[in-house]
């Protein structure tokens, strides 16, 4: 089969799986400038960003992902769970910085009981902050934990405060990947269930990918035509957000993926998931010039401030940007920069 050329012609019939293995053959620049087309056709010059901070309520979690270097195991000196004054400070500093919303995520902690979770909820909305939380895994989780059907949980969560849902513990949605490096964390499956029950409610999404481990390029494209068959049924994903594996103090080890295969990964994903509305950076895990570069490579959105960030910081990984770094790097690639909330709503 002959590949289309997306570079002059981003809306023509979208890619099958076949076409979409191809895409990995391509020059690097070529890719990119085909993935840049369909972002030029959408967005223009137009680059978003979110002004937020990301908590992480608890660090105790009993999934044990082989990935991941910022659990601890119940009992473990170093666990903790967030408590209300803690708290209360990053909202005031979070809130003074101009801050709109809060990205709430944890590990699965069986000794916190469901009102834990809705007084988080309650707590952060007394301050006028949005909460995008709670990855479906942990969803999962509180929904088996409290005995409670997803969209029960979902709905006492969204009466107490909850706006919109991350896209983690996505990794890969393959599960025999899955099952090497998080046997407990659920299936791909369990994952998309989550998601869809989310969506009937209302609840707008984003969706991640962390690759560069275990996994292999076709298992990348399987799992990217696994949200491009869920947006098909439901339309609730608002952005999607590929990172790269960061093996710094992780049981998994092994090698990070570079800057080449984030950019052609960033590329191929703006080709496949034409019915996701936007493609996010990952300046967390590549650094500002990468993330600079990738604006070229398919991308619109810039990520957040990340006025506190936990998780990729434990592997020893610790770029940090604040909101006026974020606004010249964008303007420095020729493009404008503007706020948005975690709905992706323009402020």
């Amino acid at each position: 089969m002959v590949m289309k050329d997306l570079t002059t012609a981003p809306n023509v019939e979208r890619l099958s799986r076949e076409e979409a293995q191809k895409l990995w053959d391509l020059d690097l620049l070529a890719l990119g400038q085909a993935a840049d087309a369909v972002r030029r056709c959408l967005y223009d010059r137009v680059v978003t960003y979110v002004v937020d901070r990301n908590i992480n309520y608890t660090n105790v979690c009993i999934s044990g992902c082989r990935f991941c270097a910022f659990y601890r195991a119940p009992g473990d000196p170093e666990g903790y769970v967030l408590g209300r004054e803690e708290l209360e400070e990053k909202l005031r500093e979070l809130k003074d910085y101009g801050g709109s919303g809060v990205l709430l995520q944890g590990g699965f902690n069986p000794a916190l009981p469901l009102e834990y979770y809705e007084d988080l909820l309650r707590q952060i909305s007394a301050y006028g902050l949005a909460v995008h939380g709670f990855s479906p895994p942990e969803l999962n989780f509180m929904a088996r934990q409290f005995s409670l059907e997803l969209e029960e949980l979902l709905t006492r969560l969204m009466a107490a405060g909850l706006r919109s849902i991350p896209g983690g513990g996505g990794e890969i949605l393959v599960d025999r990947v899955r099952r090497e490096i998080s046997p407990r964390k659920g299936s791909s499956r369990e994952w998309l269930r989550v998601m869809a029950a989310a969506h009937r409610l209302g609840l707008k999404t984003s969706a991640t990918m962390m690759f560069g481990h275990l996994e292999t390029r076709n298992d990348r494209l399987e799992h990217l035509f696994k949200i491009r068959d869920l947006q098909d049924e439901t339309g609730g994903f608002v952005s999607f957000i590929p990172w790269t594996y960061q093996p710094g103090g992780t049981a998994l080890g092994g090698e990070t993926a570079g800057a080449v295969e984030y950019l052609r990964t960033l590329a191929v994903s703006r080709l496949v998931l034409d019915n996701v509305p936007h493609l996010q950076v990952s300046w967390v895990t590549q650094g500002p010039k990468v993330a600079q570069i990738a604006l070229n490579f398919g991308a619109d959105d810039f990520g957040s401030t990340m006025l506190e960030e936990n998780v990729v910081a434990a592997t020893g990984v610790g770029f940090r940007l604040g909101q006026g770094e974020i606004e010249t790097l964008i303007r420095q690639a020729g493009r404008e920069p503007r706020v948005r909330d975690h709905r992706y709503e323009l402020k």
